[in-house]
């Protein structure tokens, strides 16, 4: 029995010393008794594929052309306008009624030399409606002064003593 009872004994402290963790604390200090070594991994040889030189494609010339207007005599809105682009340079115009009638139009340019030029012009006469309103002159009367009566000043110690 003597020798069971020292057997487990024994293997208690072998599981003790080698199967459970001790926590000896932690610290930011490492201590190391043998050189480190860099790891060396080799990684397997990776065939590498140029991919093919491709050549730019030619840009195409721009050029373009759009015209388009609005007639509409409910809401008055009357414009219209109209544009080009060939290459680099760009010309066009637009128009529209204004309030009072007449015509506004601008005609312009752009390009790299010259950048953006515009001419305005109005055609047409100005019409001004006649307001139906009739003007009533009124003689403003000023309001009477009021002057306030005066305060009598009372120097009590405002415990009820007069």
């Amino acid at each position: 029995m003597m020798a069971l009872l020292q057997v487990l004994c024994g293997l208690a402290l072998v599981a003790t010393v080698h199967g459970v963790p001790v926590d000896l604390g932690s610290s930011y200090i490492s201590i190391g008794h043998a050189p480190a070594l860099p790891a060396l991994a080799l990684a397997p040889h990776i065939a590498v594929a140029h991919a093919p030189i491709i050549k730019a494609e030619p840009i195409a010339h721009p050029r373009y052309a759009y015209k388009y207007g609005v007639h509409d005599s409910h809401t008055g809105d009357v414009k219209s306008a109209a544009e080009e682009r060939d290459g680099d340079v760009v010309k066009g115009e637009y128009s529209l009624l204004q309030p009072d009638g007449t015509t506004r139009t601008v005609h312009y340019t752009a390009d790299d030399h010259n950048g953006f030029n515009a001419v305005v012009t109005n055609s047409g006469h100005a019409v001004h409606p006649q307001s139906s309103l009739q003007i009533v002159h009124k003689a403003v009367i000023a309001a009477p002064v009021v002057h306030a009566a005066p305060t009598l000043l009372s120097l009590g110690h405002g415990l009820g003593h007069y």
